[in-house]
């Protein structure tokens, strides 16, 4: 019985460690979030904060519409500048 007793406490033990790796670990990550969250907040102009509370109060995903705005004034000047090249 005490054999299993400490294969039972050995196991916990175990698992309370790794538990407290993961702990660790969201805490970080949660950190770095809410620097990279503040310092968006902090560079987003008032439009885009208005844009992003409509749509949190509406339930439409904001991630879709933002990234795809930044994404296609970079690709125009490059189509631009590939044109005079060749």
């Amino acid at each position: 019985m005490d054999l299993v007793k400490s294969h039972l406490m050995y196991a916990v033990r175990e698992e309370v460690e790794v538990l407290k790796e993961q702990i660790k670990e969201l805490i970080e990550k949660n950190s770095q979030l809410e620097q990279e969250n503040n310092l968006l907040k902090t560079l987003a102009s008032p439009e885009q904060l208005a844009q992003f509370q409509a749509q949190l109060q509406t339930g439409s995903p904001p991630a879709t519409t933002q990234p795809q705005g930044t994404t296609q004034p970079p690709a125009q000047p490059a189509s631009q500048g590939a044109g005079p090249t060749v």
